[in-house]
């Protein structure tokens, strides 16, 4: 168990983002909202739980067949393009009190996922290392 990922700025992030996507679920679930927004709300939820289960017990380390951290900067983007559609239409058609939260707490998700993805962005390299651990001469 890596117990210093929930400390550190990438995994406060992802516990963040996981609240955040739980509350939308609520929001959205209890105000009986159309089916696409609690289904997207909820799938965020587990995903984003899964990653930072994936993360804290370093599977990403062990299962090396994939480089995670490309999956998590995609899943990033996805989430975000299909939280920007969902929440403009939950917040616009605005059915009742409830939906109008979750849209306001999904475009909050929304940007917690495109900080994710740049975070993400920065600390990933193809070629070498785009971050350097030590002080250079």
């Amino acid at each position: 168990v890596d117990s210093a990922f929930p400390r550190s700025p990438r995994g406060a992030l992802k516990i963040a983002r996981t609240l955040v996507a739980l509350v939308t679920f609520v929001c959205f679930a209890a105000s009986r909202s159309p089916a696409a927004y609690t289904a997207l709300a909820a799938m965020e939820t587990l995903v984003t739980a899964l990653l930072v289960l994936l993360y804290l017990l370093r599977l990403d380390r062990r299962l090396g067949g994939l480089l995670w951290p490309l999956a998590d900067i995609f899943n990033s983007v996805i989430a975000a393009l299909f939280l920007l559609i969902v929440c403009l239409c939950a917040i616009i058609i605005k059915t009742n009190n409830g939906t109008l939260a979750g849209g306001v707490f999904g475009l909050v998700l929304l940007v917690l996922c495109v900080v994710d993805a740049v975070l993400l962005f920065k600390k990933i390299s193809f070629d070498g290392p785009r971050e350097r651990n030590t002080a250079t001469k």
